[in-house]
């Protein structure tokens, strides 16, 4: 159980690297590259998405974070 849950985290702590670099910044960001910033539409539906998911990201990082403190 354990091992599962550290292994989670690993993946979350990741994803959320991933999806905080993809934020865009003043500029376009690395979100930018390839043109990824234009599939969605518009950039601010592109920004909602990240946001839910960098939020999603972060929350289950904390939550197993915890858990696993508690183990």
């Amino acid at each position: 159980m354990k091992t599962f849950l550290i292994f989670i985290q690993i993946l979350s702590a990741v994803s959320l690297i991933i999806l905080v670099l993809l934020h865009t910044a003043k500029g376009e960001g690395l979100g930018g590259i390839g043109g990824a910033a234009k599939l969605f539409g518009s950039p601010k539906g592109l920004e909602e998405g990240l946001d839910k998911l960098t939020t999603g990201a972060a929350v289950l990082f904390f939550i197993i974070s915890l858990v696993l403190g508690f183990i």
